[in-house]
C-alpha cells in the first residue's frame, strides 16, 4: 500500500448506487479493520476528479442514463485509467462492469465508449436477466463458488486480454456460460447481493491484491451460514455438488 491506511474509493456514488453495491465498500472496510488495517473511505462524486492513488476502487450498478453519464465522466477524467496502469485494485459491478470495458450499448440504441480498462464489450438483451447466480470460479483464483443476484439488460463478450471470473452453474451471467471477468488487478461481475457480503473469500482476494500480503484469519461463521443458505436454496452444497432440494 502507498501509505499506512487502506484507501477505498467509491466511484460516483451519486450515479452508481442503485442496487446497494455500496455494501461492497462496507464489507471490504470491515474485513480490513477486523485484521487491524486502518481504512479510509473516499466518496468520489461525479463532479470530482478521481485520485489515482487509492488502493481499491469500487464502481456499482446504476440505471441506464446514469451509466451513460458515468461513461462520459470516466473518459474525461484520467484518474481511474492511471490507477489501473499503476496496478491498483478495481472492482466493477453490473453497470460498473460494463463501464470498465471498451464499449456498451445504451438504452438509446447507441454504442457508448467505456473506460477501456477491461478487455470486454457489452451488448443489450431484449429481455432482462434477473435471478440468482451461482458460478464456479476460475481455478487460477483459488476461490470457492460465488453466488449473487443478477438484474441486468446486458450480455458481455470477453476479449483475449480478460479471463472469465467464473463458469455459470445457475443464471445468465455474461450470456456465454461464463460470469464476470478479471484482468490483472481489475475484477468485475454482474452479481449484486452485495457480492462481497455473499462471497467473503472474494473480498479477501481483493484485499490481498491491495495489501500485497497474506491476510490473517477472522471469524466468518455468520457469513458462511448465509452462503450455505444461498447454496442450499439453489440445490448445491458448499463443495458445489448438486444436492436434493426439499419440497
Amino acid at each position: 500500500m502507498p501509505n499506512d491506511n487502506l484507501t477505498i474509493a467509491w466511484v460516483y456514488p451519486d450515479l452508481l448506487s442503485t442496487y446497494g453495491d455500496q455494501g461492497n465498500v462496507a464489507v471490504l472496510a470491515g474485513r480490513a479493520r477486523s485484521r487491524g488495517i486502518p481504512v479510509e473511505i473516499l466518496q468520489i462524486r461525479s463532479g470530482r476528479s478521481i485520485p489515482a492513488s487509492a488502493d481499491i476502487y469500487m464502481l456499482g450498478g446504476g440505471e441506464d442514463r446514469a451509466q451513460e453519464l458515468a461513461s462520459d465522466r470516466l473518459r474525461a477524467d484520467p484518474g481511474l485509467r492511471r490507477a489501473a496502469d499503476a496496478g491498483r485494485v478495481i472492482m466493477g459491478v453490473c453497470a460498473g462492469y460494463q463501464l470498465l470495458g471498451t464499449r456498451f450499448l445504451g438504452h438509446d440504441g447507441r454504442t457508448h465508449a467505456g473506460a477501456g480498462i477491461l478487455d470486454v464489450r457489452s451488448h443489450r438483451l431484449e429481455q432482462r436477466a434477473t435471478g440468482e447466480l451461482l458460478g464456479e470460479v476460475d481455478p487460477e483464483l483459488n476461490l470457492p463458488e460465488i453466488t449473487g443476484f443478477e438484474n441486468h439488460h446486458g450480455s458481455t463478450a470477453l476479449g483475449p486480454g480478460a479471463r472469465p471470473l467464473a463458469r455459470t452453474i445457475v443464471g445468465y451471467g455474461n450470456g456465454d456460460g461464463s460470469e464476470g471477468a478479471y484482468q490483472g488487478s481489475v475484477l468485475a461481475t454482474y452479481m449484486h447481493g452485495p457480492a462481497l457480503a455473499r462471497n467473503p473469500a472474494l473480498a479477501d482476494l481483493l484485499l490481498t491484491w491491495a495489501t500485497g500480503s497474506t491476510l490473517s484469519s477472522i471469524d466468518d461463521t455468520w457469513m458462511e451460514k448465509m452462503r450455505d443458505e444461498r447454496l442450499h436454496h439453489l440445490g448445491y452444497s458448499r463443495s458445489g455438488r448438486q444436492t436434493e432440494l426439499s419440497g
